[in-house]
């Protein structure tokens, strides 16, 4: 404080007897995830209020960022990630002006890394994590430090909350799980950003805390066991309809066996209708008078074996008038 002071009186009594305008104070690059902020304070200057011209250097010229502003600071995010840039700043009252204050910016090595995102889900004994590398000002909403820093890697750290005792992971993807947690217990989860090319470390991102709880999944082996007993169920229960099927069959097919078949006279019959030498005979009558009342007779005459063996004692047909009286 009395050096701030001194430094103070000293620019004021400079001012008195020279007249001149001092230069910005404590420029200083204020640099996070590329949004490149010049910083600086103003001077003690009894005469009236300041305004600063900030610029940087561009192609063996400066060009001008911000001109005769009353802020102390100044946004150069539109830089080139690459190289290094030199940049300046002055004061200025009316026609007069400071001499430029110079500090050498490299966005790349001297951006800070800002804390990365993280969504933390706790299931049962297991905490999983989810990170997201912070995007990058002044570029499209996909591009992170990640397309920046080819070996961007997470720092994970956790702990149970109320210990100082604190464990370490380093992730190189946007996930991760912890496991076999001690069940109803409070853990911490922070996370930054790592570049073990360049050793370089960023900001840690806020603790997030959750509970684990018991472990209620079920065992890999019980799932095994369930799962080859369905298959055997499955396997009794189309067994059983094969079974079914096959009664079926066999019942079906005794129905219709050559035990219970048609006659075999019928079954000539139907083989050969129209056969000469059928044994089946239709008499057929000519056509009688309406009134005429008589009984359609029709005769079959079937040729069994021993009509074969005698046929002298065959049956024939004749009317009484023909037969021999008896004696």
């Amino acid at each position: 404080m009395a050096r701030a002071l001194g430094s103070w009186l000293g620019g004021y009594l400079l001012v008195s007897a020279l007249g001149m305008v001092p230069p910005p104070e404590n420029v200083r690059m204020n640099s996070v995830n590329f949004k490149n902020i010049l910083q600086w304070e103003s001077p003690a200057f009894p005469r009236g209020t300041l305004t600063f011209t900030a610029q940087y250097h561009s192609y063996k010229k400066f060009q001008d960022v911000c001109v005769s502003t009353a802020s102390t600071e100044c946004d150069f995010s539109t830089l080139s990630k690459y190289g290094d840039h030199t940049l300046r700043v002055r004061a200025e009252f009316a026609d007069e002006h400071s001499d430029w204050v110079n500090i050498t910016f490299c966005p790349v090595d001297d951006t800070v890394i800002g804390p990365p995102g993280m969504q933390v889900e706790m299931l049962a004994d297991s905490l999983h994590m989810r990170f997201s590398a912070p995007q990058i000002e002044n570029e499209p909403e996909t591009w992170t430090l990640k397309n920046i820093y080819n070996s961007w890697v997470y720092n994970v750290q956790y702990w149970k909350n109320g210990t100082d005792e604190k464990f370490h992971i380093t992730p190189h993807y946007d996930f991760e799980v912890l496991r076999n947690l001690e069940p109803w217990t409070i853990y911490c989860v922070q996370v930054q950003g790592f570049l073990p090319d360049r050793n370089k470390t960023g900001q840690w991102s806020e603790p997030v805390c959750e509970q684990t709880t018991e472990d209620d999944t079920i065992p890999s082996w019980l799932v095994a066991i369930i799962l080859i007993a369905s298959v055997f169920v499955v396997f009794l229960v189309l067994l059983g309809c094969f079974a079914l099927l096959w009664c079926v069959y066999k019942k079906m097919k005794y129905a219709f066996s050559a035990g219970n078949s048609l006659p075999q006279h019928l079954k000539e019959f139907l083989g050969h209708p129209h056969h000469s030498h059928s044994t089946l005979l239709f008499f057929s009558f000519p056509p009688s008078d309406e009134n005429e009342v008589f009984d359609k007779l029709s005769v079959i005459a079937e040729d069994s074996e021993s009509s074969k063996q005698n046929p002298g004692a065959g049956c024939s047909l004749r009317t009484p008038s023909e037969r021999e009286p008896s004696s």
